[in-house]
């Protein structure tokens, strides 16, 4: 599999982007033939949580559904301190009302409870109470697992979410939603990197 064919997954960053919550995605997308875009509020560099600086590949007015595979948004104190980050959270609307998935770790899911995008569907997060301090309308769609995949309705994109401490589990979502692996090669993959089970690894080399 080639990057042309698997297409491009646009990853949004910006200051105290979680540097954890997306590395064993975006690794195993690259991988897999898939390439990873950044996407900043502008093209000016950003600094993670973990003090690295990335240059964002392009700025958020540049980004469009139709040339995107999917978009990944990760946790980062702005999500909880304002509205700085609120524009992700429309992208995300963007991206979803046009059939292009989204998927949502850490704070980033508690950006699109505000934006009303977590009503209807299926999500987790950190915890619900930490949801419904947004005010959402979505609790009863509030799902107790490590993460989860909406499926989507009547061309609505499908939505992956996930608390800050299921960074795998969070990629085993992706991986499954963009098919990345067939059944067995995914259970075996989260088998792997999850419960460090040395035996799936023969299943990920297909012996």
């Amino acid at each position: 599999m080639t990057s042309s064919s698997a297409g491009t997954v646009h990853l949004a960053v910006y200051d105290t982007f979680a540097d954890w919550e997306t590395g064993h995605t975006t690794a195993h997308l690259t991988q897999n033939g898939y390439t990873v875009r950044t996407v900043g509020l502008s093209r000016e560099p950003v600094t993670t949580m973990g003090g690295l600086r990335i240059q964002p590949d392009l700025a958020l007015d540049e980004l469009r559904p139709q040339d995107s595979a999917l978009l990944i948004l990760t946790g980062a104190a702005g999500w909880d301190t304002g509205d700085t980050l609120a524009p992700f959270a429309r992208a995300a609307r963007a991206f979803l009302d046009a059939g292009t998935p989204v998927a949502a770790i850490c704070g980033a899911t508690a950006g699109l409870a505000r934006e009303g995008l977590l009503d209807d569907r299926a999500h987790t997060s950190a915890i619900s109470f930490y949801l419904a301090a947004t005010g959402y309308a979505g609790g009863e769609r509030y799902v107790e697992v490590d993460a989860v995949t909406d499926p989507g309705a009547d061309g609505a994109g499908r939505l992956v979410t996930a608390g800050p401490t299921e960074p795998v589990a969070f990629a085993r979502e992706v991986f499954g939603l963009l098919g990345v692996y067939d059944e067995k090669k995914l259970d075996a993959w989260y088998r792997l990197f999850h419960d460090s089970d040395a035996s799936a690894y023969e299943v990920l080399q297909g012996e």
